[in-house]
């Protein structure tokens, strides 16, 4: 899986190495007992609680549609799922200092939603009561591009995926509530160190013309327009190892848009080898011993492709080379988050959890002047969404076709949709709010279209101070952003994390200089020019309560359309059948005898995977003839599982990349279920002998 064993991976994690900026050793005090932490408004004051912090872990599969599902994240329709590269996860930390609770999720998927979020809460609420709610939970996505779309609850996003897709949207709401409820039932003391380490050669700036419009006191923190910075919270008991938070910035963009196998990409790679090598079987989840979560930072600027264009990572070009990319730009977040170095420095903190929270509309914050780059008040405006953002990043690749003129503005722009915009009866404030943007899609102006209220959350767990929100903010805007908090709360800059993609999504935050690019990031930039600094604004509210006791009306959500979106027609279920003379789960051809290092494949008589989820569980196996050792199953890096339909129809082809496997034989297998006219699914299996020379 990686050059690593798990002696030096937990070498790695002991020396805890970079700069060590807090840590804290409890001394065996018992957590909370579950469903008794007594619920907190978002601005209740309080002391800063027991010395000690208690944690839990849990992870739980939350794979979606792996057939005909629309991807998020490129905006091309095209890009429908077709198999599994690796599944998908969930991963959960409860932190309990015996008077309050804090719920950290993240999830390997593109976006999250202000709809899954509130449902999980909904179930949460069912099980345990006051103890999990919209103010000390946070559930983020990693952000990567190859996951099931259809999750949404507001129509813009959904309309990729042809609408709403109910079988993938309970997978992953299930996913995440099983892995809070592992992670509340695994509660207990433990020792949490936070570090942070510098990382080289991951990402690149993707809109330089627009990073370089930033004062030279920004860009000098970051030169080159990336944040090199890994910090890990590393979660130990007794000494031991038992899981970490790591956030770095960088898209998950390592698979293009003409990838259509479901993976967790860079950070989802990352996780899982992290996992594997601390002695995690992905098929047992209820026992992992280790949880490792590689969430998002502010990468809204940051692509991993380092050529600037799609394809272009270090792995090199096509299917094969994008696959190296991946476990390359994986591996060098793992190996950040366990680096070994010289410096440590204690920053100290006060102990403990506490937090503010607050729904913010973000289409009509009226902005002080304090945080203007003229020093003049301002306001932001209902969500538009310019041309340059139809362009996408053009670095990456998806959007719209180029055959239409749509372009970033390093590219020229967009000239036909400012013509367009000099002729709209659109009011001169709006006008104002959101110049020089090109406005293209006026979704806020249509009820259910975009999510405009959203949900700003500055939690301290120790000497960890976590600011999360629901956009994908550039690495400038997330310096402002950490600068603001840290300034309101008198704490060091680089104790400050700031994370997005979290509880909803609102598309991106620039600078104002950045906007003015007109890049891909700045049409993204929903309501207007000064959005980053109507965030800022929001932020330093919470932090100066948060640092002061005082008080923060935290709110309440907007209402979306889950359940009123109606379903994709390719979601719609039909029966399975398999060819003349032919039975579910027969070898139609492969196997057989194969040299080491060489790919194996087997095509078999399947049904549509749809039907059946396997959640916690596997499509295939691939076991060892003998002692029937499983050796690889659907998340194992040398496997790839592709589905082709033709009406009722399906195949299904496994391949297993045989590279450092022992010589011998072994057996393909492949489950499924199919359905029958009545729509009952009934479970299947099918094998196939592989000899490895």
């Amino acid at each position: 899986m990686t050059d690593f064993s798990r002696r030096t991976f937990f070498a790695g994690l002991a020396a805890l190495g970079g700069t060590v900026l807090w840590s804290s050793t409890v001394s065996g005090a018992p957590s909370a007992v579950a469903g008794t932490a007594q619920p907190e408004t978002a601005g209740a004051s309080g002391a800063s609680g027991p010395s000690s912090i208690a944690v839990g872990r849990g992870i739980a599969d939350a794979t979606g549609e792996p057939l005909g599902a629309g991807m998020d994240g490129y905006a091309v329709q095209e890009q429908t799922t077709v198999g599994i590269r690796q599944r998908l996860y969930s991963r959960a930390f409860i932190f309990d200092d015996g008077t309050r609770r804090f719920c950290h999720v993240t999830v390997d998927t593109p976006l999250m939603f202000q709809s899954v979020f509130l449902e999980v809460l909904r179930r949460l609420r069912a099980s345990y009561g006051d103890t999990y709610r919209t103010d000390n939970v946070v559930i983020s996505a990693t952000h990567t591009h190859v996951g099931p779309g259809g999750r949404s609850g507001h129509a813009m996003v959904d309309l990729v995926s042809l609408g709403f897709r109910p079988v993938t949207f309970e997978a992953q709401v299930a996913g995440i509530v099983r892995s809070v409820a592992r992670a509340h039932d695994d509660i207990a003391p433990a020792e949490l160190t936070l570090v942070s380490a510098e990382i080289d050669d991951v990402g690149r700036n993707r809109s330089r013309q627009a990073f370089e419009r930033n004062p030279a006191g920004d860009r000098d923190t970051n030169p080159g327009g990336v944040d090199r910075t890994s910090v890990t919270l590393h979660i130990a008991r007794n000494g031991s190892p038992v899981g970490l938070i790591n956030w770095y910035s960088v898209h998950a963009t390592s698979f293009s848009h003409t990838i259509r196998h479901i993976s967790g990409d860079n950070k989802g790679f990352a996780a899982y080898s992290c996992e594997v090598e601390a002695g995690v079987d992905h098929r047992n989840l209820g026992a992992a011993p280790f949880v490792a979560a590689f969430a998002q930072g502010t990468p809204g600027d940051v692509t991993p492709n380092h050529g600037l264009v799609p394809e272009s990572g270090p792995g090199g070009e096509g299917v094969d080379g994008q696959r190296r990319s991946v476990e390359i730009l994986g591996r060098r977040q793992a190996e950040g988050a366990r680096l070994s170095g010289a410096g440590r420095r204690d920053v100290g903190s006060r102990p403990g959890l506490e937090g503010r929270t607050c729904w913010t509309d973000m289409d009509g914050v009226t902005v002080d002047g304090r945080w203007t780059p003229d020093g003049r008040p301002g306001r932001t405006g209902p969500a538009v969404l310019g041309a340059a953002f139809a362009a996408s990043s053009q670095e990456d690749g998806g959007g719209l076709d180029v055959d239409l003129g749509i372009d970033e503005g390093e590219r020229g722009g967009s000239p036909w949709v400012r013509q367009l915009n000099d002729l709209a009866p659109v009011p001169e404030d709006v006008r104002r709010i959101h110049a020089p943007k090109d406005m293209l899609l006026p979704m806020g102006y249509i009820d259910g279209m975009i999510q405009q209220r959203h949900l700003f959350g500055v939690w301290r767990i120790g000497g960890l101070v976590l600011v999360y929100l629901g956009f994908e903010p550039t690495v400038t805007s997330g310096l402002r952003i950490r600068r603001t908090v840290a300034g309101a709360m008198g704490v060091p800059a680089d104790s400050v994390v700031v994370q997005g993609y979290s509880c909803g999504y609102g598309h991106y935050i620039t600078t104002p200089e950045e906007y003015d690019q007109q890049d891909y990031e700045g049409g993204a930039t929903a309501f207007g020019r000064l959005e980053l600094p109507a965030v800022q604004q929001t932020v330093h509210r919470l932090a100066s309560a948060l640092a002061s006791g005082g008080v923060v009306d935290h709110g309440a959500p907007a209402g979306d359309l889950t359940g009123v979106i109606p379903t994709s027609p390719a979601a719609v279920p039909v029966p399975d059948t398999a060819p003349p003379g032919r039975n579910f789960g027969d070898v139609l051809d492969g196997g057989g005898e194969v040299r080491v290092g060489d790919t194996a494949r087997v095509r078999f008589v399947g049904a549509n995977p749809n039907n059946n989820l396997r959640l916690e569980d596997s499509y295939l196996l691939v076991e060892r003839l003998g002692d029937g050792a499983v050796i690889a199953h659907d998340s194992s890096w040398s496997t790839l599982l592709t589905f082709d339909r033709a009406f009722t129809e399906t195949t299904a082809t496994v391949e297993w990349d045989t590279t450092g496997a022992d010589s011998g034989g072994y057996r393909i297998v492949l489950y499924g279920g199919w359905k029958d006219i009545h729509g009952t699914v009934r479970p299947f299996e099918g094998s196939c002998r592989v000899t490895v020379e």
